[in-house]
C-alpha cells in the first residue's frame, strides 16, 4: 500500500474514531477528555514539506472543527504541533540523518526515549493551547491547569495503546536507487 493511501485512510479513520466513538464518551470527569486525532499529524513521513505537513495539519484540524461545530477549535492546535514538529524531530534525531532510514516517527525509527519525549512534547502542546482556547470561554486557572494535565495524561495513555494494539511495520530504506 502506498504511503498516500495510508495516509489517506489514517485522515478518514482518526477522523471517525474522535467524532464517532471519544467524542462520544460520557465526561469521566470535568477535566478529562480524551484526544487521539493529532496522533494523525504525529504519524505523518518525515519527508513531507513543511508547508505541505502545516497544509495537511489545517485540513484534518478543519475536517474535525466541521465535525464538531467549533470552527477553529481543533485546526489551531494541529497547525502549532505541525508547525514545531520539525523542530523537535531535529532535536531528538542524531545529525548522521538516521530519519532518512525509515519513513516515519515511531519508536523503532527514534528509539523509545526520544520516541515517548516527542509524542509527550508534542502531546502536551497541544493540548495546552486547545485547552486555552477553550479557558476563555470559563477564565479559571485551576480548571485551566488540571485539564490540560488531565487529559494530557489519558491521551498519552491512549496514544500508547494505540502504538502497541497498531503495530507499524516499518521498512528500513536503504541509499540504494
Amino acid at each position: 500500500m502506498s504511503q498516500l493511501v495510508r495516509n489517506i485512510i489514517r485522515f478518514i479513520v482518526f477522523i471517525l474514531i474522535q467524532v464517532y466513538v471519544l467524542n462520544e464518551i460520557p465526561p469521566l470527569h470535568q477535566f478529562i477528555t480524551p484526544y487521539l486525532y493529532f496522533l494523525f499529524i504525529l504519524w505523518l513521513p518525515f519527508n513531507i514539506s513543511r508547508f505541505g505537513l502545516l497544509l495537511v495539519s489545517f485540513l484534518f484540524g478543519l475536517s474535525l472543527d466541521y465535525f464538531t461545530g467549533r470552527l477553529g477549535l481543533h485546526s489551531a492546535p494541529c497547525v502549532l504541533i505541525a508547525y514545531l514538529r520539525p523542530f523537535l524531530i531535529n532535536l531528538l534525531i542524531s545529525q548522521e540523518g538516521q530519519e532518512l532510514n525509515y519513513a516515519e516517527p515511531s519508536v523503532k525509527s527514534l528509539g523509545w526515549a526520544p520516541y515517548f519525549l516527542y509524542v509527550l512534547v508534542l502531546t502536551f502542546l497541544h493540548h495546552s493551547y486547545l485547552v486555552f482556547i477553550q479557558w476563555m470561554e470559563f477564565g479559571n486557572i485551576i480548571f485551566f491547569l488540571g485539564k490540560v494535565t488531565a487529559t494530557t495524561a489519558v491521551s498519552f495513555l491512549l496514544i500508547f495503546i494505540a502504538e502497541m494494539l497498531f503495530f507499524r511495520k516499518q521498512k528500513f530504506r536503504t541509499n540504494t536507487a
